[in-house]
């Protein structure tokens, strides 16, 4: 599988995060070590107060079980942006991708992707808090993947990186790719709201290695 292919797997966990976010945008975390105060010192002042918080045990996963601090058993940490497991784990180990569970995946994501706290009233953790879309929000998500492929009797083993950020509110789509005010090439367009700023690869039995693809307004997912 090359590039395009683990784009493409870009693509289905950013699609299945949203779906899962859409139907319970909770659907995910795990273990809570200790209890902590309902309310978070963020939380009860200044642009987070009145906000609810994991901690508080009052905000629901899709499958209607209560979001605690920690990883669950599928590999999320809700509470530290985190996500470490099997591809099929971030789908709850869904059959429809059965033929990518070999692969590992790790994924870290920022407030404005996905925050811990829900501070619109509406039970969920939220997406965007303050804008009415990811552009301009400042979101971005990086994603890590790792396998096996066999080739021609030939066992390789290939790692993925990848870096995306929501497409700043004066940014402009066109062919493809995001574009800044100066009209600075961003990156490739990925779910419609995103760029892609960076891609590492390294497969052998591909011929890649190293870097593929650096903005070239710059690599460093803040500030967008």
């Amino acid at each position: 599988m090359h590039t395009t292919g683990r784009r493409y797997l870009v693509w289905l966990v950013l699609v299945g995060i949203g779906v899962s976010l859409l139907v319970g945008c909770t659907a995910l975390w795990g273990p809570q070590s200790a209890r902590i105060a309902e309310v978070s010192p963020l939380a009860a002042g200044g642009k987070h107060g009145g906000c609810t918080t994991i901690q508080s045990g009052k905000l629901l996963a899709s499958d209607g079980s209560i979001i605690q601090i920690g990883y669950d058993k599928w590999g999320y940490n809700y509470q530290a942006h985190l996500f470490n497991g099997g591809y099929c784990d971030a789908y709850r180990d869904a059959e429809w991708c059965q033929e990518h569970r070999d692969v590992h995946l790790s994924m870290k994501w920022n407030d404005a992707w996905l925050s811990n706290m829900d501070c619109d009233g509406d039970g969920l953790l939220d997406r965007h808090f303050g804008y009415d879309s990811y552009i301009g929000s400042g979101a971005w998500l990086t994603n890590h993947q790792s396998g096996e492929d066999e080739v021609d009797g030939e066992i390789c083993k290939w790692n993925y990186f990848v870096k995306i950020v929501a497409a700043p509110a004066d940014a402009t789509s066109e062919d493809g790719f995001w574009y800044a005010a100066d009209g600075s090439e961003i990156g490739p367009v990925i779910w419609g709201e995103f760029a892609i700023i960076q891609e590492v690869e390294n497969d052998p039995c591909a011929g890649l290695h190293g870097l593929q693809y650096l903005s070239p307004v710059r690599a460093g997912v803040g500030n967008w």
